[in-house]
């Protein structure tokens, strides 16, 4: 990222890592080659190899979980103690290719306030895991109304006032990719994409597909109804109000008569339709009073 002699930018790279002091050894000399002015913050989740000693070695801060308490939690420990201005996420198990930290800050540079670096297709670990990411990217931009083309990629880069707005909407596990990219498009913060390649990873993923894949769709849904809660509530009592239409029809032409199941579809239907309506205000009243402090 070009820097001004007069404004420089500060840069905290935050890494979280679960025992992965092997893909930080060859890892870490490659952010310090890219970024040597940079704050490298390595958040060991709960570790029991080598990585606080190797942290010591290469000259890299390091803040150790006494536990693991998760991906999204290491994030936020890291977010919280960083320094910089300017906060650059990636993964510490060599898939996120230091090289490409400067595109990303490019983008940043050019009026976004958070960039994220869009995996190619073909360079998912696994058929599964690319039709998984597809069908997230599909549903997340039909709820922001904005194209979403990589939900989950942890490798981002972030103005630091605005990302720790949401600090305490973060869940502790993967899904925090998921809840920041929306609450970036739902509050109006532009999110620009560069295309990656992902490298192969070393040693072995801490994520479960099936697992981890319902949580992310639980997370979408969920912050997705914080947000825009008539994008999920309008949809639901069409398609009551519709059904109570079929069964009236049916009724009036079969029987001439309004059938009690059609009062109680068209009375679901107006049911869920003022909740998503309440909600939407409650929405619009929880940002218009949100607070804005470092830790909100």
């Amino acid at each position: 990222m070009p820097q001004s002699s007069s404004a420089p930018v500060e840069i905290s790279v935050v890494l979280p890592a679960k025992n992965e002091a092997d893909n930080l050894r060859a890892l870490l000399p490659e952010i310090q080659a890219v970024l040597p002015n940079a704050e490298i913050i390595v958040v060991s989740d709960g570790s029991t190899d080598h990585t606080e000693t190797l942290c010591q070695e290469l000259g890299v801060r390091c803040l150790a979980h006494p536990y693991s308490m998760g991906n999204g939690a290491a994030v936020k420990a890291g977010a919280r103690a960083a320094h910089g201005q300017t906060l650059v996420f990636m993964d510490a198990d060599g898939q996120h290719d230091p090289a490409d930290i400067p595109r990303l800050l490019a983008g940043l540079n050019g009026g976004y306030h958070m960039v994220v670096g869009a995996r190619q297709a073909d360079t998912h670990a696994s058929l599964g895991r690319r039709l998984a990411n597809g069908l997230y990217n599909k549903v997340a931009t039909r709820m922001v109304g904005h194209a979403v083309a990589d939900l989950t990629s942890g490798f981002r880069v972030a103005e630091a006032s605005k990302f720790r707005e949401f600090l305490r909407l973060l869940p502790n596990g993967f899904s925090y990719p998921t809840t920041i990219t929306m609450a970036f498009f739902r509050n109006g913060y532009s999110v620009g994409y560069v295309p990656i390649r992902a490298r192969e990873r070393g040693g072995v993923s801490h994520i479960r597909p099936l697992r981890d894949g319902f949580r992310f769709i639980i997370i979408i849904f969920r912050v997705a109804t914080l947000y825009s809660p008539l994008k999920m509530f309008l949809p639901i009592s069409l398609v009551f109000f519709a059904l109570g239409l079929l069964r009236y029809g049916y009724t009036y032409f079969a029987h001439g008569q309004f059938s009690n199941m059609s009062a109680l579809l068209f009375s679901t239907s107006t049911l869920i339709f003022l909740i998503g309506l309440v909600s939407e205000q409650i929405t619009m009243l929880l940002f218009s009073t949100k607070s804005t402090s470092p830790d909100s």
